[in-house]
């Protein structure tokens, strides 16, 4: 089973993170576990901790977190250096896309171990609560869901989505993660076109439903780890438009349309053309789902999991 642990941090933006991380790895570090698993690069700044109790140290680098456009220079750089700690003390390092494995080989000569996300193939459901809130039906709206973020490249679908003829709805779901700003000033971008919809950060039944019922989901963005929205959409058996970006193409393989990263012309292009054909839509939502939990499959992703969590005890 899992059980929780929690520690104090301080209340305050910028800081809570960095110190939730000292008291988590101080905590872990005199506790009778036999491996520390962080996650993220800022947290490992901590590692040395664990590191000078001999501890076994595993990684997982979602992605390259001090390229985010919201963080400042402070924040970038404590970022990286979790990063460089990583690289330095950690005993395996697991990276969720080929390109990341890239990245680190070639900037550091470091091995890493690809082990992506997974995705179980979920339950369909009918348009209704979405009906009540947002008076959307099956197939009435393009879906965008996932953080509000610059880096998500949502200013270049709103600017595509107004050249796009189409009654359509464009969805908008997410919540904002330090960004209130940015959120203000998509929604005023917003403003003028009655088709899109905000729906604030949504969970559970309104999230499955959101999911279940689009005619499109599109993820336009310029930086990604590896996009578990992406792997949940095609799950629920999406057609899917994607940005270009190694992190998303990996992924998709032939099997979505891509746009060329931040490219409004290109992106308006692809969604109109989606609007405009139908049976092409289908095409791909037909082997959406089948294609998507065969290649991340939870079983594969844990059993490789475990092998690297038993490789001490084999040496």
């Amino acid at each position: 089973g899992v059980k929780l642990k929690t520690v104090w941090t301080l209340d305050k933006k910028g800081l809570a993170a960095m110190v939730s991380s000292f008291f988590a790895a101080f905590r872990a570090t005199f506790g009778k576990y036999d491996i520390i698993h962080f996650h993220a690069e800022g947290p490992c700044v901590m590692l040395w901790i664990p590191k000078l109790f001999h501890k076994r140290c595993i990684v997982t680098i979602h992605g390259l977190d001090w390229k985010r456009a919201k963080w400042g220079k402070f924040a970038r750089e404590y970022i990286k250096l979790g990063e460089k700690f990583a690289v330095k003390y950690a005993d395996e390092i697991i990276v969720l896309s080929k390109e990341m494995q890239y990245y680190f080989q070639s900037t550091y000569g470091r091995r890493t171990n690809f082990i992506p996300n997974g995705v179980c193939r979920p339950d369909l459901r009918d348009a209704q609560l979405i009906k009540e809130k947002f008076s959307l039906e099956k197939d009435s709206y393009i879906l965008f869901l996932g953080r509000i973020v610059p880096e998500k490249g949502i200013r270049y679908l709103l600017e595509a989505f107004k050249g796009v003829n189409t009654e359509k709805n464009l969805v908008i779901a997410g919540g904002a993660s330090d960004t209130k700003e940015f959120l203000t000033e998509i929604k005023m971008m917003a403003a003028e076109d009655r088709r899109v919809v905000f729906t604030g950060f949504v969970q559970g039944e309104m999230l499955d439903e959101l999911y279940s019922n689009a005619y499109v989901y599109t993820l336009p963005s310029d930086l990604e780890g590896m996009p578990l929205s992406l792997l949940e959409a095609m799950s629920y058996g999406n057609c899917c438009l994607v940005s270009d970006i190694a992190e998303c193409t990996e992924v998709i393989e032939n099997e979505a349309v891509i746009f060329k990263k931040s490219n409004v012309e290109d992106l308006r292009d692809k969604l109109q053309y989606l609007c405009d054909n139908p049976e092409k839509v289908e095409r791909y939502k037909s082997k959406a789902a089948d294609f998507i939990c065969k290649k991340y499959n939870w079983d594969n992703i844990v059993d490789k999991t475990i092998e690297l969590y038993q490789k001490d005890k084999a040496q």
